[in-house]
């Protein structure tokens, strides 16, 4: 399955409280519930105003389907082609 990460602009996204971004989150997985399977969630970066996500998905449609069945902006979706750390030095 292909893995996506996702930019979303969503300003002050780094100030939003521990409830906020439990909200989100429960909205988030409740979506992907009904969506079923094909596209999971990884885990997030939450910075100043954006935040990054991390998801496996079949297609780049479903990542644009949940983003607009949640209400979250999906204003740039990449898919990862390789992955690199300190290791690939070595």
């Amino acid at each position: 399955m292909p893995q996506y990460v996702i930019e979303r602009e969503i300003p002050g996204a780094g100030d939003l409280s521990g409830d906020d971004l439990k909200g989100i989150s429960q909205k988030s997985c409740g979506v992907l519930k009904d969506m079923g399977t094909g596209i999971e969630w990884v885990h997030s970066y939450v910075t100043g105003d954006k935040v990054f996500c991390i998801y496996n998905a079949d297609n780049e449609d479903l990542i644009k389907q949940h983003a607009e069945t949640g209400g979250f902006p999906a204003n740039n979706i990449c898919e990862v082609k390789n992955v690199i750390s300190p290791k690939t030095a070595e």
